[in-house]
């Protein structure tokens, strides 16, 4: 008997069903420990997290620190004043505490530094024609060596004068000193104020002995050069408006920045007894 296709499509369908089924593989049998695993995973995702999280966390406290520390070292020391106008604690100068500003301290302390930049400022303006000199009309004209010295002793004022002797030391001292000042403080030292913060009188021994010998070495120094012939009086002469121009504006600004922030930049040096009655 010969089959036609049509025929042989219902057979073939049904064997393909049959074989399909018994090609469909089973699902895989989950043990016990499997499925618990599978079913902690959200926790141990969770767990892992938390531990990210935690040394996150750490890290950032450890940076934070570190933060701290750094801007303890770079920040000049600070002095603590009581409210009112009290006298400095020495004990606890150099720790950045905060200044209580107060109008009357505000006005004693601008009175010592602006009075000693004042003071700089005089000095400055005297000194500035001789060391212009020699670039005005009718002047002799500086040759190269002088020219190239003139330079370099202005370079050598800014360095030496300027940054290391005004900045990094007399500057802070001259602003702290004026901020121990107060409206209950002595007379003499509210009406002598700039020189009280130099550091002439009421300071250390220590202090005392070094702020007297830079006033009596700089007055010596400057009558020396008053006899030094042209031009090399005027050299030297623009040396020390460069030294004393920074360290003008040294002080100005560490009195701003020690009025904004809070903060005395130096230990004021005052003398032990002045300290034990605080």
């Amino acid at each position: 008997m010969r089959l036609t296709s049509a025929a042989l499509l219902p057979p073939l369908a049904l064997l393909c069903s049959f074989a399909s089924g018994f090609s469909i593989s089973p699902k895989p049998f989950l043990s016990p420990s499997t499925s618990g695993s599978c079913s902690d995973m959200p926790n141990r995702v969770s767990d892992h997290d938390d531990q990210v999280n935690l040394l996150r966390s750490r890290r950032q406290q450890q940076q934070h620190r570190q933060l701290q520390q750094n801007f303890a070292r770079t920040t000049a020391p600070a002095a603590l004043f009581a409210s009112g106008g009290a006298q400095v604690d020495a004990s606890a100068a150099g720790n950045g505490d905060s200044i209580d500003m107060t109008i009357g301290k505000f006005l004693a302390s601008f009175w010592g530094t602006g009075g000693f930049v004042y003071i700089l400022l005089r000095s400055i303006r005297k000194i500035v024609p001789i060391a212009m000199e020699p670039f005005g009309d009718g002047a002799v004209a500086l040759n190269r060596v002088q020219l190239v010295m003139y330079i370099l002793t202005c370079l050598w004022f800014a360095y030496v004068e300027g940054y290391k002797g005004f900045q990094c030391k007399f500057s802070p001292l001259v602003v702290s000193r004026s901020l121990t000042l107060h409206p209950r403080s002595p007379p003499h030292h509210l009406l002598l104020a700039p020189l009280y913060s130099m550091g002439l009188f009421h300071a250390t021994k220590k202090r005392v002995i070094v702020s007297w010998s830079v006033s009596l070495g700089v007055a010596a120094l400057v009558a020396g050069v008053k006899r030094m012939p042209y031009p090399w009086r005027n050299i030297v002469d623009a040396g020390v408006v460069v030294g004393l121009t920074w360290g003008m504006l040294s002080i100005l600004v560490g009195y701003v920045l020690a009025c904004a922030k809070g903060v005395s930049p130096a230990d004021p040096a005052l003398p032990e007894e002045a300290t034990k009655k605080d």
